[in-house]
């Protein structure tokens, strides 16, 4: 079996986080701890993980910070990096990465911009200055975007090109959609951009809970690492958010069915070897 990397993972105690988007999601809206993923991991191969944001209210996002960085710190953790949350365009956002600077574990940065941002929000100046601030201490953004605004994400990785962009979720494709020329455009777009990278992650979330097949997936895992190439792209569970229509077992079994025609290397990279070099994860 090869093993894996998880390059995101969510994880959330709502006796100490608030998550407002959580008021809209009653299947997700409970704490969810490493203890519960570990157990749905079991037997899956899963080596090492990487924490990614989940959307705090941002008064709290230096205790997500610092919380999720200890955790990283402990000896018997499987939790190796993390991608924290915070607000490129805030005045104060060189401060806030400087409270971490030197932390090992600290691999980047995301805001969410599919949910209270509009169209072009990344484009802004003050937001464009931030993510500058991440290439000057080799920091990586997530982009997280709605597919007609993929290209906004590849506009802004032009203006930034000492930062790696790492494409969340295959760019949030819709595994329902019938019509998805607008969300291949955006993603031709981003893959033309050598400082993007992107997820083999979350897509299973759109589907129809108990009525999706692996076949579902494979157009849109199939085109995403036809357009952005072999050593671009990572797996990431999107753990726990998948299980809106999976759970990780069936959702990391479906993937191991697409992927059944790939050669080992191909294999390989995808589950593991990409992570390490993107996330800059030791190995």
């Amino acid at each position: 079996m090869i093993p894996l990397i998880d390059t995101h993972l969510h994880l959330w105690d709502l006796s100490r986080l608030r998550l407002p988007w959580l008021d809209g999601q009653p299947r997700l809206n409970r704490s969810h701890l490493l203890a519960d993923y570990l157990r749905e991991a079991r037997g899956l191969g899963v080596e090492r993980t990487l924490y990614m944001e989940v959307d705090v209210d941002p008064a709290q996002h230096v205790l997500e910070a610092e919380s999720v960085l200890a955790l990283c710190r402990q000896a018997d953790t499987p939790v190796v990096g993390a991608v924290i949350g915070g607000r490129p365009d805030s005045p104060d956002f060189e401060a806030y990465l400087d409270r971490f600077a030197g932390s090992p574990h600290l691999k980047g940065v995301r805001q969410v911009l599919h949910g209270g941002t509009p169209a072009g929000w990344c484009l802004r100046p003050d937001f464009v200055r931030g993510i500058r601030a991440l290439g000057r201490r080799r920091l990586r953004f997530d982009l997280c975007l709605r597919p007609a605004e993929i290209r906004d994400g590849a506009l802004l990785a032009d203006q930034c090109p000492d930062v790696l962009f790492v494409l969340d979720h295959c760019g949030n494709a819709d595994v329902r959609a019938r019509d998805r020329s607008g969300w291949e455009r955006g993603m031709a777009e981003a893959a033309r951009r050598p400082n993007v990278v992107c997820k083999v992650s979350g897509i299973v979330a759109s589907a129809r809970p108990g009525q999706w097949t692996p076949g579902d997936l494979e157009p849109i895992i199939a085109r995403t690492v036809e357009l952005f190439g072999i050593d671009r792209v990572m797996f990431g569970s999107d753990w726990p958010v998948c299980t809106l229509a999976a759970t990780l077992r069936e959702w990391v079994g479906a993937l191991h069915e697409v992927i059944t025609g790939w050669s080992d290397e191909e294999k390989r990279k995808l589950l593991h070897d990409n992570a390490l070099r993107h996330y800059d994860l030791v190995d």
